[in-house]
Formats: structure tokens, C-alpha cells, sequence
């Protein structure tokens, strides 16, 4: 699942699927080859030389079936337990610390001059390609202009096509060079092409930057990346903790953060034999699954992982992952509620739209926007507010 992909479900974008009738019905210009010379003279007006424009356009076609496969993409709907269970636990867990140990003198020289530990870097590595096994092998300027001629999204997709030309007249890759996933990213970190252009470096000194190929500059490109989204150097990200029965739940929310010494006066364990620091260090109170599933301390860092995609079960399971490689054992499982189906899901959102919360897309997925409505509702029904959907609450709005 590449990070477009991830990102856009998790974000509620994701349709059911249409059929070709309807896509092209939406589709602008008189066809796409007049379109695309909208988008040469575009480019060119940005700057970008004759030869890079011409050069990447030309092999750009319009593929209706990378238009079929946006439109039918399944959305994101798997709980923290079960996708760390998946992507984590089962082998990348052993993979990721022999990978570190392969590039130490490179990780090395990043967390030097980036401040991002190799474990965090390698998280992303691991989840996103397999540590770039699998980076996909489509003509990425086909997908790019494809989705930015469609109707459903040229806004996201149609800059991401004229940084790929950028990209091209800098010299990094060529034309045939530009292999990906259908939706259009590039590299062992599956980059989007504004993300390649603007965060890219030359690690390896070739005077080129190909993440694809090279990964030096693959790895450096990630951690200037993550460090750009505000990765604070030689500080936490995640930690279990043990919460108690009763607490004020509403405090577990990642909009609020609160000393340490404020978690231990209400209870807040760590799950390991040392005790949590009562100090002033400010954290949130993850509970991924609710009050009765695992529980973090999410410190300033995790903003990053959300920064990096949106999805509150992928950002926690590459935090998790990432602490798993710096030492962490596994997590606690506990005996959290079940989570709702994404037919419940979509019921709770509609009724809770009804009563006039913004929960984003009506799709299943509980993401941030929906959590936050949940919270809400549970502090009105004198539920413990702890933002988790469960059969029971859905039960209480008549669901």
C-alpha cells in the first residue's frame, strides 16, 4: 500500500468504485492531448526548460485504468492491533535492525547532520517498500498526468506533475528512469514528486538525487524530510504505558499534552519496570484502540509520523515499530472493545453528522475528525470519553 494510497483512504477520500462512463465524463479539455499542452505551456511559463518538458511529456498517456483503480481503492480500516500485528511483528521487526547494522556508516552521518535516528528513518524504510523491494514499476508521468486530467483530484495531482518535470530538467531522473506504484510516487520512500523535488538529497555526492536507486540518498532524503516537518534531535516519540481503571478519559486526546507529572498523578504507568518521570516533559495519551486497548505516551515527535500520513493506525504502528527496533518490547495487547465494521462505521458517522459534527467523508473510517465527535458524544452520554467507537455508543444514538 503506497503512501498516496494510505493517505488519501485514511483522509476519507476514497469512492466507491464508478465506471469508465462516469470517469471521463468529469475529464476536462476537449481530450487529454489538448490538456497536456495546457500543461506544457504551464510548465514552461514556470521556468522549466523546453527539453525537460518535452522530454517527460511525451511519453505521458491517459490510463483509464490507473482512473478504475483510484476510484475502487479500498479504504483503510484495520485497528492498530492488527495492522502492527501484520506489518510489523511478523518479520520487519527482525529486518529493520539488519538493515541499521548494514548502513551504520551512512545512518551515522544522517543522525549527525539531520537529528533523526535511524530506527525512526528505517520504520518508514520498512513500511512503505520493504526497504525498497517493492517500489512498484509503473510509468509514473502516465499516472501523474492521469490523475491530474481526472476530475477528482487535479489539484493534488497536476503540481505533482510539474515537479516530476522538474525533477527531470535537474538532472536527477530521466523520463524512463520515473518507475512507481499507480498513484504517482517515487523512491524507497515513496515520494511524491513536490516532496522529491523540495526534500531530495545527494547523499551518495553523484551530483544526482535518485531515490530510487541509491540508498544513501533515499535514506538522507527521508530524515531532511522529517526533519522539515519539525523532528526535534535526541527526543522521544512513543511509549507504552499502563493506564488505570478510572481516570478523566477525556485528557486522552493527542490535541492535548500534559507534563508527565500530570499522567503519574492520575495514574499513568510506564510498562516497563522503570517509573514513569514525574517531570515537566509534555505528552500526549494515545489510546489507539480506547481505554481498554494499548496505551502511549505520545510525545511532540508523533506529529511528525502524522505529518508523514494522516492515518492514526499507520502513524502509531511505525512509531510503535520504530521503538521496537530501539529496544521496546512488544506491545500489550490487553482486550480492547471490537471495532466497529465499516457499515457500522458509516452508520455512526451519519448519525453523528446529523447532529452536526464535522466528520469528514461518510467512508467507515474513524479518523481524527470522527474520534473527536466520538469524544463529544461520550462526554454528553456521560460515557467515558476516551474517543473510541464502539458497538455500545453506536447502540445509545440509535444506531
Amino acid at each position: 500500500m503506497t503512501t498516496i494510497a494510505k493517505t488519501l483512504a485514511v483522509a476519507s477520500l476514497a469512492l466507491l468504485a464508478v465506471g469508465p462512463a462516469l470517469a471521463a465524463s468529469c475529464q476536462k479539455e476537449p481530450n487529454f492531448d489538448a490538456w497536456l499542452q495546457g500543461v506544457k505551456k504551464e510548465a514552461l511559463a514556470d521556468g522549466i526548460p523546453a527539453s525537460a518538458v518535452n522530454a517527460g511529456l511525451s511519453v505521458a498517456q491517459f490510463d483509464q485504468g490507473i482512473v478504475n483503480k483510484d476510484r475502487a481503492q479500498q479504504v483503510f480500516a484495520q485497528t492498530f492491533l492488527d495492522f502492527s500485528g501484520r506489518m510489523v511483528e511478523s518479520y520487519r521487526v527482525k529486518q529493520g535492525p539488519a538493515k541499521i547494522a548494514a548502513n551504520k556508516a551512512i545512518f551515522g552521518k544522517i543522525e549527525k547532520q539531520f537529528g533523526v535516528p535511524a530506527q525512526v528513518i528505517t520504520a518508514f524504510w520498512g513500511l512503505e517498500t520493504d526497504f525498497g523491494a517493492n517500489m512498484g514499476d509503473g510509468p509514473t508521468l502516465t499516472s501523474l498526468a492521469t490523475l491530474a486530467y481526472d476530475c477528482r483530484r487535479p489539484d493534488l495531482f497536476r503540481p505533482q506533475l510539474i515537479d516530476a518535470l522538474k525533477i527531470i530538467a535537474r538532472g536527477d531522473l530521466t523520463p524512463a528512469q520515473m518507475r512507481g506504484p499507480w498513484a504517482g510516487e517515487m523512491g524507497q520512500f515513496q515520494f511524491l514528486a513536490s516532496h522529491y523535488y523540495d526534500y531530495g538529497v545527494d547523499e551518495d555526492g553523484d551530483g544526482k538525487i535518485n531515490l530510487i536507486r541509491s540508498t544513501p540518498d533515499a535514506l538522507a532524503s527521508a530524515a531532511n524530510m522529517l526533519k522539515a516537518f519539525g523532528w526535534q534531535a535526541g527526543q522521544p516519540w512513543l511509549q507504552e504505558v499502563r493506564v488505570p481503571q478510572q481516570m478523566p478519559w477525556e485528557k486522552a486526546d493527542l490535541a492535548i499534552q500534559l507534563p508527565r507529572s500530570e499522567w503519574v498523578r492520575y495514574g499513568v504507568k510506564a510498562a516497563g519496570s522503570k517509573p514513569l518521570p514525574a517531570d515537566g516533559v509534555k505528552a500526549s495519551l494515545l489510546l489507539p484502540q480506547g481505554r481498554k486497548g494499548p496505551a502511549f505516551l505520545a510525545y511532540q515527535n508523533f506529529q511528525v509520523f502524522l505529518q508523514w500520513n494522516s492515518s492514526l493506525t499507520y502513524s502509531t504502528t511505525a512509531a510503535y515499530y520504530a521503538t521496537r527496533m530501539a529496544g521496546a518490547p512488544r506491545v500489550t495487547a490487553n482486550n480492547p472493545d471490537p471495532a466497529l465494521t465499516l457499515a457500522e462505521g458509516k452508520k455512526l458517522q451519519t448519525i453523528l453528522a446529523r447532529k452536526g459534527y464535522d466528520v469528514g467523508k461518510i467512508d467507515g473510517i474513524m479518523g481524527l475528525k470522527s474520534r473527536a465527535a466520538v469524544k463529544d458524544v461520550q462526554l454528553k452520554l456521560g460515557m467515558p470519553a476516551d474517543s473510541y467507537p464502539t458497538r455500545e455508543l453506536l447502540a445509545k444514538l440509535g444506531g
